[in-house]
């Protein structure tokens, strides 16, 4: 998860204190820059949250979303022919093809969270804002889930299966989340690395936009999104990170990589035009 999205970190004066940018900065960029304090036991709720969150999206999707989406008068989709895919463990939980292909996007944003938060994040993570970021996800998914279920959002309304909106969303959902990991992956190995202290990496992905795993995060939410809710539904959603990112994200970490890195990161800057997703921004 791109640490932009992290809510604000209250304890770690001292790194903030050695940040250069203004406070102004600091404050929209909502986490400490160059802080590598450990907090094992944030890390540890951290990684438990995201592992629930299939367990709810599977609740939904099962028959819990739409009971509660009859006590509030909305229609929804008829029950599904469950999967038979021959596997026990998929076709027990007697989901349709469609609604395990969701299922399976919550599974998959779960355990790239989890592997970043365990092997590539070197922020520090308290309890609080660990249960802030896994409900923030929570939040988005269970979105998209119940957009689905509703009869007049569902992305689902057509006989044929898949429905274009499933191969299109699963398409850019696969193409984000491996986006955002493999990035992510890349730039922790070159920082491990003694000799490249003090330097960026612009190498990998990264070559293609500075700041490529926030454009993988906005791609792969917006095709959950597109997949449960239909193109406006993503539309939306895809628009909210991308503003986001552009307006704050993107802004402030530039200012802070800046200072940081000096000459360096303004030939990247020059060698790499694009700044979240290759070819658009």
């Amino acid at each position: 998860m791109p640490s932009s999205l992290i809510p604000n970190t209250k304890g770690y004066d001292k790194a903030r204190a050695n940040d250069p940018r203004s406070e102004e900065s600091k404050k929209r960029d909502l986490i400490s820059r160059g802080d590598y304090t450990s907090t094992p036991l944030g890390k540890a709720v951290f990684v438990l949250a995201r592992a629930l969150d299939p367990v709810i999206q599977y609740s939904i999707l099962h028959g819990a979303g739409t009971g509660l989406l009859h006590k509030v008068g909305l229609r929804t989709l008829p029950p599904s022919i469950p999967s038979s895919t021959g596997i026990a463990a998929i076709d027990g939980l007697a989901l349709s093809p469609y609604r395990l292909a969701l299922l399976g996007m919550a599974v998959g944003s779960a355990v790239k969270q989890d592997i970043w938060a365990v092997f590539l994040s070197g922020e520090p993570m308290t309890v609080s804002n660990a249960v802030a970021i896994s409900i923030f996800n929570t939040v988005f998914n269970s979105l998209s889930s119940y957009a689905f279920l509703i009869r007049a959002t569902s992305a689902s309304l057509e006989s044929d299966f898949p429905q274009p909106a499933l191969l299109v969303g699963g398409v850019l959902y696969a193409t984000g989340i491996l986006t955002e990991l493999v990035s992510e992956v890349q730039r922790k190995l070159f920082k491990k690395d003694p000799k490249n202290n003090g330097k960026p990496f612009t190498g990998g992905l990264w070559s293609f936009a500075r700041h490529i795993n926030y454009g993988g995060y906005t791609i792969w939410r917006a095709a959950y999104a597109l997949t449960g809710g239909g193109w406006i539904m993503g539309a939306v959603v895809g628009a909210f990170f991308f503003a986001d990112f552009a307006t704050r994200g993107v802004p402030v970490l530039n200012e802070y990589c800046e200072k940081r890195y000096g000459e360096d990161w303004q030939s990247f800057k020059k060698q790499t035009k694009y700044r979240l997703i290759p070819g658009i921004y």
